[in-house]
C-alpha cells in the first residue's frame, strides 16, 4: 500500500469524528522531513465548508493516529486543511457542497455559465441564472469555481475583536 493511502485509511477515523471526510493526501519531502498535507471537507450531503472548530478536533485525532501507526517513519511535518474557495469544482460530491453558492461552469464546449447552484440531480448541475433553472450535465463541465460575493462579504457584520484593524 502506498503510503498517501496508508495515511488517508489513518486519518478517515479522526475525519469522520469531526463530522468530516478525508478530501485528499499529499505527501512531499520537506528537508530532512516529510510534508504530509490532508486535505477535509464536509459530507457530500452537507452544504458549507468546515468550520475552524472541526478542522481542529480532526487534526488532533490525525496526528495521534499518525503517531501511534508511526506513519510516516521519518519525522514529519503535518498539515491539515480545507480545500479552499479556489479549488476547482470537479466532482458531482464539489457541486453538491458548494449548492446556494454562485459559481461559474467552465463547459467542454468552450462556453461559460455563470449562476447559484440550487440542485445537483442525478448527474447534472442545476443553476440558477436571469431566473431561470438551467441544467448541465457532469458530463459537459469542464471545470467550475466558486465566486467570491464581494455584497456579502461588505454586509457581514464583524463582532468588535474580529474587525480587520483590531477597532
Amino acid at each position: 500500500m502506498d503510503i498517501s493511502r496508508q495515511i488517508a485509511d489513518l486519518a478517515t477515523p479522526g475525519a469522520h469524528a469531526a463530522g468530516l471526510v478525508v478530501d485528499g493526501v499529499a505527501v512531499s519531502p520537506a528537508g530532512k522531513r516529510t510534508r504530509v498535507l490532508i486535505t477535509l471537507d464536509l459530507p457530500e450531503t452537507e452544504v458549507g465548508s468546515a468550520s475552524l472548530d472541526s478542522i481542529a478536533v480532526a487534526s488532533r485525532a490525525i496526528g495521534a493516529a499518525l503517531d501511534e501507526a508511526n506513519v510516516p517513519k521519518n519525522e514529519y511535518t503535518l498539515e491539515v486543511s480545507t480545500p479552499g474557495i479556489d479549488r476547482p469544482l470537479t466532482e458531482r460530491g464539489h457541486f453538491l457542497r458548494a449548492r446556494t453558492r454562485l459559481v461559474t461552469l467552465d463547459l467542454a464546449e468552450g462556453a461559460t455559465a455563470t449562476g447559484r447552484i440550487v440542485d445537483v440531480e442525478d448527474d447534472a448541475v442545476v443553476l440558477e441564472t436571469a431566473g431561470e433553472r438551467v441544467s448541465f450535465a457532469l458530463s459537459d463541465i469542464a471545470d467550475g469555481r466558486i465566486e467570491v460575493e464581494m455584497k456579502k462579504l461588505k454586509n457581514a457584520k464583524f463582532e468588535e475583536e474580529d474587525a480587520p484593524d483590531g477597532h
